[in-house]
Formats: structure tokens, sequence, C-alpha cells
């Protein structure tokens, strides 16, 4: 098994496949499945291709990925090319090994390998698959989820392949994720020369209070299933390009990461009273990028946390951090949503990596739990 998942992973990585391309990698899956006697929808938006393939009748469990990898950064910070899959030291180097074309060979096999022992399985086998979830997750998953609930399709189980493990394979699974919101709030002045302050409103002075109150909220105190609302500001801009002007216009982007104590509502109300007391000229741009959603402990996470157990070892523990994830998209079809796949430890970084055995060994709790959700 491992040379076939460690074969599928190179030939995955060896295409440069920068979100949303996915330049033939959906191509080389769907033949795969094919050959299982999977049936393949296409999906494609705009310039993303989506894939929806299944296998079976009945209750359903569903692998979903993404064909998509985030950009190289600074090549020159790269041991080996890229995109030149590279085995060194029992790992396997190259963008996109771990997040997550090793998860999703991972998969390919684990299925391909029950069916062959059991052709005649009970339940459905479904992957979704899309080239759109590193950048804007615009015509990716959310097109494909859309699809599904128009055709009146479900899925009972999902298992999306996210770098989830921390430090050993399997230590972590996601059992959900925050909610994402952002802002972008303008902060109104008066231009002038900065040497006659009083001929001026400073727009960087007077919001101060603002964020310095804003950085004190305790938002919420989380619970069993999220930890506390985070609050960061990623970015202060001002209008002033020239060393002697106070600006009339400051920008300030502001994100907050959510559970289910507190709703959104909530947060834009704080927020703007916030501002209002503060008696600052303002307007505020709100962005959702995802709702929190959260599967409790159910069949799902009993199934894959015995099977961790039993092949790894160790207790997995849930977790809902991290950033968003296309499981806010598929948590409109199905009720059960986890993620597990591997380490996360170079994921998005220069010199990606993932232990040899780890691709094995993924590949083999997936098959586990495909035999033990559908057998």
């Amino acid at each position: 098994m491992i040379d076939r998942v460690l074969n599928l992973t190179k030939q995955l990585v060896s295409i440069p496949s920068i979100s949303p391309m996915d330049l033939g990698c959906q191509k080389i899956i769907s033949k795969r499945l094919i050959s299982l006697g999977f049936s393949i929808e296409c999906m494609d938006f705009h310039d993303t291709y989506n894939i929806w393939a299944y296998r079976g009748k009945g209750v359903t469990l569903a692998f979903s990925g993404h064909t998509d990898v985030v950009p190289i950064g600074n090549d020159k910070k790269w041991k080996f090319s890229p995109f030149v899959p590279t085995i060194h030291k029992g790992f396997l180097y190259g963008r996109g090994v771990s997040d997550m074309k090793g998860a999703l060979a991972a998969m390919i096999v684990a299925v391909e390998t029950f069916v062959k022992k059991y052709p005649n399985h009970s339940g459905r086998i479904a992957f979704l698959i899309t080239s759109d979830e590193e950048s804007k997750a615009t015509y990716g998953t959310k097109k494909i989820v859309e699809n599904l609930i128009f055709k009146k399709e479900k899925i009972d189980y999902c298992l999306i392949g996210e770098p989830s493990s921390v430090r050993y394979l399997g230590d972590i699974i996601k059992n959900g994720r925050r909610g994402s919101l952002s802002a972008c709030l303008y902060i109104h002045g008066v231009q002038g020369h900065i040497a006659y302050p009083e001929l001026a409103d400073n727009p960087i002075h007077n919001v101060l209070q603002f964020l310095l109150n804003l950085l004190s909220v305790s938002w919420d105190n989380g619970n069993k299933y999220f930890p506390p609302t985070g609050f960061q500001i990623y970015e202060i801009h001002s209008s002033s390009n020239s060393d002697n002007m106070i600006p009339d216009t400051l920008l300030v982007k502001f994100n907050f990461r959510f559970g289910n104590s507190i709703s959104i509502d909530l947060i834009k109300n704080k927020v703007e009273k916030l501002l209002n007391n503060s008696n600052v000229k303002y307007n505020i741009q709100w962005k959702l990028f995802g709702k929190p959603f959260v599967t409790k402990p159910g069949v799902l996470t009993d199934v894959v946390k015995n099977v961790i157990h039993k092949k790894c070892g160790i207790i997995p523990k849930l977790s809902t951090t991290g950033g968003t994830s296309d499981g806010r998209f598929i948590r409109k079809i199905s009720p059960q949503i986890l993620e597990l796949g591997l380490i996360n430890k170079t994921i998005h970084q220069s010199n990606e990596n993932v232990k040899i055995s780890d691709l094995k060994l993924l590949s083999v709790i997936y098959e586990e739990i495909i035999k033990t959700l559908l057998l």
C-alpha cells in the first residue's frame, strides 16, 4: 500500500496546481475512481474544477478534499524544487504534500483497497473534490453543495482530509471550526499640515481610544466546543503619502474568530456601540467568511477515535481551532463532519513535507473507518 500512496502523492505533487488551478489532478483521480465503478459528475464553474463522485447506494460516507495549493513563496528557501517531489531521510518534500495531496492519495488508495476486498459493500462512498479551497472558495465546494442541495442529496458522514494532526498522526481531530467575521473600518478626519494640527482633525489620534477599548473587550468565555472569541487587528493604513501631512482617512482592518457562544449581530452591535461612544466619524463594512459549526460526539466521532486508537495507539483530542475550512459549506448537507489528515507543521511553508510512513498509516486509518461505517 505504501508504494501506491507514495506514488500517487508524488504524481499529484508534481502538478503545480496553484489555486484555483487544477491542471489535471482531478483527471488522474477520476480515472482511478472510474476504474472502481464510481460515477463522476464534473461541476466546473469559471476557473474552478470540481468533482462529485459516488459508488453504491444508501448511507453515504463522503471524502472531501482539494487539489489546489498555495504559492511556493520564496523559491530560494526550498531545499528541493517544490514541484519535484523529493524523498529525503524518510520524508517526502513538495508543495501540497501535506495540504492536502497526501491525504487525497491516502483516501483514493484506501477506497481502492476497500472496494477490491468488498466489491458488494453496503452504503455509498462519495468524493467531493475542488480546486478552489486555498483562494476565494467561491466556485468550489460552495457550488458543489448548492448543486447537491438542488438534487436533494444527503451525506451522512463526511471526512475532510485537511492536515489536522499536530505532533503525531491522528492526535487531533477537527470536529468543527470557528466562524470568521472581518471588518473594514474607515475613520474620517480633516487633512492638514502636520505643523498646524489645530487646523486639521487627525483620524489616527481620534481612533486610538476606541481601539484600546476594543482590545479590552471580553467577548465570551467559550464553551466545551469552542474557545473564547478571538480578536485581531491585521492592518492599519492612512491616506497620507507625505511626512508633513495629517491624513483625512484611516483604514483599520480586524477579524473575529468566534464560536456559538456569541451571535454575529452581537459582535457587530458591540463594535458599533463603542464607535458611537467614541464620537469618531466612521463607516464600517463587514464581511462574513463562515459561521461556526460543530459535530458533537456521536457515531462518526466514536468510530474515528476508536480507529485511531487501534491503529496509532493514541487517544485523539477533538478541536475546533484553526482557520475556516470547506466544512462550513458541507455542514448544510451533512450532520457529521470531521477533519482528519496529516501533520500540519509545515503547511503553507517552504520545504513542506510529510513523513512517508504517515501516508500509508493515514490510508490504513481511512480504510478502517470505511469498513467500520459501511460493513
